[in-house]
């Protein structure tokens, strides 16, 4: 079976994670917006949200599934990543017709229909990079990635906010059916490799979570996300609070940080498939460090512009290198399994990292609080030989 070129596979994965990344825009922040305009309650809309979200806890099931069940004959990830397409596109084309303020236990399906679908092509999406992406490409891929979803999160955020005002909520939903839509066309045309004996699904290869090495990887993965995530949360409150930043001001500055991750998402894939994982995980470790304790040093606006850009960088690297390594580390037999529980156990060190950020905040102060989450770098550093072992690179 030929398989397509290398651009075609990173056109294909960009794209997918563009398209999460677009929807995703519209979720965490325009959502609440769209539905107060219906004078919908704001513990409604946490209800919403909550909902939405209850998904992306089932990845690790749709993982499972993926990689057990062949479907339709089809393959164990094409023909998911098309439905879960086709489910999200479908679902926004409807949600325009729906009117929160009178239906919205109707509004509340389809929210979680458009992120179960989400959740499907998202997790398999994963597997299908891990079953055809060979190890020396691992970090160029999973920078596509990074840097897909972070382009969809920034050029979205600004034009959905335009549309909506300019045109029609209808024409927000309508263009992120399209933006779903698009990705498809690659994937029809992706020929799935049939699977080779050694990714054959069994049970028994769920036991390498008993093993030290993937344990420490889990927790790596945990301190990543709970450091960048927490420092990200307390940006724009410290600039408000010091530099008195208007919102509008503050969604510049969010548009500075994303273009940082999607810098070191693109830059930092080939850099760590050519110095190596284990090199390129020490040095996210010394960029998370001083890119999160200069925001201690921050004393005007002008300086605070580069050094949120410089966290952008730290924020987008840092996510491809764990990325990455879980990919190399996940059993080609459970790939998709265990590449969703390793980011879903970095996803509680956000959920961990981010009240800690407040309630330290409340308690030591905004640069204070900047110290202490860039310290927790050094928690990582035992786990690392764990990881890779005493070589020397890996």
């Amino acid at each position: 079976m030929n398989q397509p070129s290398k651009f075609f596979r990173y056109s294909m994965f960009g794209l997918l994670y563009f398209a999460q990344g677009s929807v995703l825009s519209y979720f965490t922040a325009l959502n609440a917006i769209y539905l107060l305009s219906f004078n919908i309650s704001m513990s409604k809309i946490g209800l919403i949200s909550g909902i939405a979200l209850t998904p992306f806890i089932l990845k690790i099931f749709l993982g499972i599934l993926s990689d057990k069940v062949n479907l339709f004959h089809l393959g164990h990830r094409k023909p998911y990543i098309v439905i879960g397409l086709l489910l999200q596109a479908g679902c926004l084309l409807i949600v325009p017709f729906v009117n929160p303020g009178k239906d919205f236990p109707l509004f509340g399906i389809l929210a979680f229909l458009v992120m179960t679908g989400m959740a499907l092509y998202d997790t398999t999406t994963d597997g299908l990079a891990l079953d055809t992406t060979p190890e020396s490409e691992m970090g160029h891929i999973q920078g596509v990635m990074v840097g897909g979803r972070a382009l969809g999160v920034v050029v979205l955020s600004g034009l959905i906010g335009i549309l909506a005002q300019k045109v029609s909520w209808q024409a927000v939903f309508w263009l992120l059916a399209v933006l779903t839509l698009i990705p498809l066309l690659f994937v029809l045309k992706f020929p799935e490799p049939p699977r080779k004996a050694e990714q054959k699904f069994t049970w028994s290869a769920f036991s390498a979570f008993k093993h030290w090495p993937i344990i420490a990887l889990g927790l790596l993965g945990a301190l990543y996300s709970l450091i960048i995530n927490a420092a990200n949360e307390i940006i724009n409150p410290f600039l408000q609070s010091n530099f008195g930043i208007s919102v509008l001001m503050a969604g510049f500055f969010t548009t500075v940080w994303g273009v940082g991750v999607i810098i070191g998402g693109i830059t930092g894939g080939p850099l760590i498939d050519r110095i190596g994982q284990k090199r390129a995980a020490q040095i996210a470790l010394a960029i998370s460090f001083i890119s999160v304790v200069i925001f201690s040093f921050v004393n005007s606006l002008t300086i605070a512009w580069v050094i949120v850009f410089i966290f952008g960088l730290a924020f987008g690297y840092y996510e491809t290198v764990y990325f990455a390594i879980s990919m190399k580390k996940s059993d080609p037999r459970i790939a998709a399994s265990m590449f969703s529980i390793l980011m879903a156990v970095a996803n509680i060190g956000t959920g961990i990292g981010l009240p800690i950020a407040g309630v330290l905040t409340d308690g030591i102060g905004f640069q204070w609080t900047f110290v202490v989450i860039a310290c927790l770098n050094f928690l990582s550093i035992p786990l690392l030989p764990a990881i890779f072992g005493s070589g020397k690179s890996q």
